[in-house]
Order: C-alpha cells, then structure tokens, then sequence
C-alpha cells in the first residue's frame, strides 16, 4: 500500500484483519508497517505507541461488534430480541476470534471520549433489556451475567471444548431460552440505587 492517506483510522481497520490473522497480541507496529509498504516511523505519526495502536483497534472492533448486534436487534423485542442479540454476538465472536479479542480490552478514557461506541453498546444492551423490566443495580447483573454466559461458551466452543455429541448449537439455543426465562423471573433486589457510604 501507498504511503498517501496513512490515518489513525487506516491503521486500526488494518490492525482488526491482523488481529483475526494473528491474534490481538500479534498487532505490532513492525508488521502493520510491512503491509503499508512504509518505515516504522511513519505510524508514530498517526499512533503514539503500540499501546495507543492497539486501543484504536479495540475501539474499531468494538464499533463493528455493537453495529452488528444493533442491527440484529433492531424492531425486535422480549425474547426475540434477546435470541438476536445473542446468536449476533457469537456470530461476530466466531467469524472474527482476534477483533472479538479485542474488544474484551480497556481503553483510556481520553482514547474512549472521543468515540461513541461506549453509549451505543449500552444503549443497544440496555434497550434489549427493556421488555424485561429490571432496574439498577438488577440491570447491571444481567448484563454481566449475559456478557460472561456468552463470552465463556463461544471460548470453549472456539477452543473445541465441548466433546459431547449432542450438536453445539442446540445447546445454545437452549442456554439463550433458559436466560430468557431467568430474565422473566430475575430475583430483584432489595439494594435498590444507593450511593456510596
């Protein structure tokens, strides 16, 4: 590739094909130079260091990971949407091992500040959520519960950890039914939205 129209964008899109290629630890600064055809030098220009270079990263997969979800989401609602929602984020997880990586990283909060990925990834889970009626802090533990449920069975499923024969994606729609019929029957709680002592 030219060296013309090299951008802190450009160079994170890049860094999202090498991740799925060679894992989100092998995003180097050496080897995106490569396939730019340019000097290492030349990206300090658009990233601070590889740390910064993997955090645009995360913010790209990130963005295309909620895009996807939203849109499988969208008119949706209840169970259906949560069905959606959750055969869109194994699909992306699945097709995409080293962007789906990296979005399970942190970004500095200046970094995150100038993107909108963060509120629309809450706007999408949260919106799913709705027709379940929870509130604070019953939300926040869904979310997380569905966010860990799903994140531990698509890593064994990549990793080939499932031995039994029965088909794997059986077994999923069956986990996202019974998360269904658990988010209907959630044990509220009593903590209700308290700050701090």
């Amino acid at each position: 590739m030219a060296r013309a129209g090299l951008t802190a964008e450009r160079l994170a899109a890049a860094g999202a094909e090498l991740a799925d290629e060679a894992g989100f630890d092998g995003i180097t600064v050496s080897e995106l130079a490569r396939r730019f055809g340019v000097k290492d030098a030349s990206l300090y220009s658009h990233v601070k260091n590889l740390r910064e270079l993997r955090q645009r990263v995360t913010l790209y997969a990130a963005g295309e990971f909620i895009d996807s979800i939203a849109a499988a989401v969208a008119g949706r609602a209840g169970q259906e949407a949560l069905v959606a929602f959750a055969d869109a984020y194994r699909a992306y997880a699945l097709a995409h091992p080293g962007r789906y990586a990296a979005t399970q990283h942190q970004v500095d909060p200046e970094l995150l500040a100038g993107t909108t990925v963060l509120a629309r990834t809450v706007d999408t889970t949260y919106g799913m959520l709705r027709a379940y009626g929870l509130t604070e802090p019953d939300l926040t533990d869904a979310v997380r519960l569905l966010r860990s449920t799903f994140h531990g069975y698509i890593a064994l499923e990549a990793e080939g950890g499932f031995g039994h024969p029965r088909e794997v994606q059986r077994s999923w729609d069956r986990g996202v039914q019974a998360l269904h019929v658990l988010l209907e029957h959630w044990p509220r709680s009593e903590e209700g939205e308290k700050d701090d002592d």
